[in-house]
Parts: C-alpha cells; sequence; structure tokens
C-alpha cells in the first residue's frame, strides 16, 4: 500500500540524551504536542512505564482533539517510534518517528509520521493539514527542552 510521509526538523541547543525522554515518556508531551489545550476537558490514560517500549497513552475529548491512543514501540539512543490509532472523528493509524542526530552543541530533531494512502488522505492533505502542528511542536518541544 503506497504511503504518505509528512516531516518536519528543527534544532535544539541541548544533547540528545536531552531530547530523548521529552519524546519517549507520553506523559511529558503535556509540556509540547501542539495539540495540548485543544480540549480542557480533554480524558488521558497512561499505561505502562513511562519511557519505555509498550507504554501507551490513549484520550478522548471534544470534536477537535478526537479520540485515539499511542503506543511507544522503539526507544533508542537516537530516537523514538511511536504507533498512532485515531478513531475520532475518523479512524485511522500511522507511525510518527522522532530521529535525533547530533549537530554541533546541539540536536537535529525530525518528526516524521507515515500513513497509508486512504480516501481520507486524498480527501484532505495531510502535509498541509498536519505540517503546520509538527512545526508548531517542535518549537514548543525546543523551547520545553532549553529550558530544562
Amino acid at each position: 500500500m503506497e504511503t504518505i510521509t509528512v516531516e518536519r526538523h528543527e534544532h535544539v541547543a541541548a544533547p540528545p540524551a536531552a531530547v530523548l525522554p521529552f519524546l519517549a515518556d507520553l506523559t511529558r508531551w503535556r509540556a509540547w504536542s501542539p495539540w495540548e489545550g485543544a480540549d480542557p476537558d480533554l480524558r488521558r490514560d497512561y499505561a505502562g512505564e513511562p519511557g519505555t517500549v509498550g507504554a501507551t497513552y490513549a484520550w478522548s475529548g471534544n470534536r477537535k482533539a478526537g479520540a485515539g491512543s499511542m503506543r511507544v514501540t522503539e526507544v533508542t539512543a537516537d530516537g523514538v517510534a511511536v504507533a498512532l490509532e485515531f478513531t475520532k472523528p475518523f479512524r485511522s493509524s500511522s507511525v510518527s518517528r522522532f530521529v535525533l542526530v547530533p549537530s554541533g552543541s546541539g540536536t537535529d530533531v525530525t518528526w516524521r509520521m507515515e500513513s497509508p494512502r486512504t480516501f481520507m488522505t486524498r480527501v484532505f492533505p495531510l502535509d498541509r493539514l498536519i505540517g503546520p502542528d509538527f512545526e508548531r511542536g517542535l518549537r514548543q518541544l525546543r523551547a520545553a527542552v532549553e529550558r530544562g
């Protein structure tokens, strides 16, 4: 099946080891996720050991936040992979990968999402819909990491 890739980059003035916990520990996404605040009454459920493979985060919220779950599928010194399942407003599955590359005195962070091409992705171009969210999220990640 054909896939669609959305990818954005940001430089963070910190080593990969300082960035990694913000990505691997799903409870820390509240500090930088571009979707935080979409629903002030969002219900969150976390399971598993934070920052490890198998840890999960499920949410359910208003129309804007939707509902779904994430599961950490890989944690290495140079990145994190997360399986994402949306159940609302429509069903979809994708994989997000965060790649950390040392660069100078900091880290180049790449956020890449791969999703199967479906009818919905033909109607709603993912790069235009999600790309700006990735850009905002990476800026917020940079600020959160650099604040310490």
